[in-house]
């Protein structure tokens, strides 16, 4: 994972320059901007977007930590560094990740930023599980819901009102209740194309084109002239 952005803000002098100590000596922080005003912060955030943690001294002069914070991003964390440890329940209120009772040590420090940073690996794990293509759907047939895998259609006609599907390694069809087009809607388009008003093919399962017919295992599929220019157009771009 990339490392986690920071800015630092302490009315401080010491503070400041102990976190930011704490920030570098940190492998997976970095370091944008240190400020000794939550105001400062404040412009400093016009110019550095995107900005992942906050270490935010809670009791600074005109704006506290504790009302900067609310004025942050939803996306942006926050870890507040005081003194005073009666704000210990407010800035949990504020959803801040943890917090930091002065005077603290690196340990301390160390143990904070790494639940910062489990934090936002869940966050990109859960991410990348969202954005994951879904490689199956689910079918109604024979008043059964049957799951089909993406990568075992070799191809599917359309009749009427139902589609049979063909499946790898299955001698007969699946039947089922569905439109042609609704099922072509269904399915990732990366992976599968109509060539003909009744037939859509698997792409990865095309064996040979003979003139105007696909082969897929011992079946021969006609591709219908106002679709053959878009198959050409994806074979040329798989030829060498």
């Amino acid at each position: 994972m990339r490392k986690l952005t920071c800015l630092i803000a302490d009315d401080e002098p010491m503070a400041l320059s102990l976190i930011e100590s704490y920030v570098l000596k940190t492998p997976f922080l970095e370091l944008k901007a240190k400020c000794s005003s939550a105001i400062e912060a404040m412009q400093k955030l016009e110019d550095e977007k995107g900005i992942d943690l906050f270490f935010l001294d809670i009791q600074m002069p005109d704006l506290t930590g504790l009302e900067f914070s609310k004025l942050l991003p939803q996306k942006s964390k926050v870890i507040f560094t005081t003194a005073f440890d009666q704000y210990a329940i407010e800035g949990y209120k504020v959803n801040a990740l943890d917090y930091l009772l002065k005077p603290f040590d690196y340990t301390e420090f160390l143990n904070a930023a790494t639940k910062a940073r489990n934090h936002f690996e869940n966050l990109q794990s859960n991410l990348e599980k969202t954005e994951k293509k879904q490689e199956f759907f689910f079918i109604k047939s024979e008043y059964k819901q049957i799951k089909i895998n993406f990568s075992e259609i070799l191809f599917i006609e359309g009749l009427k009102d139902y589609v049979k599907i063909f499946l790898k390694d299955q001698p007969k069809p699946i039947l089922t209740l569905m439109s042609l087009k609704k099922l072509e809607e269904e399915l990732p388009s990366e992976n599968f194309m109509r060539i003909h008003r009744s037939y859509i093919i698997s792409l990865d399962k095309i064996e040979a084109i003979e003139r105007n017919h696909i082969v897929i295992g011992e079946q021969q599929i006609a591709i219908a002239p106002n679709y053959k220019d878009t198959l050409m157009e994806y074979i040329s771009g798989k030829s060498f």
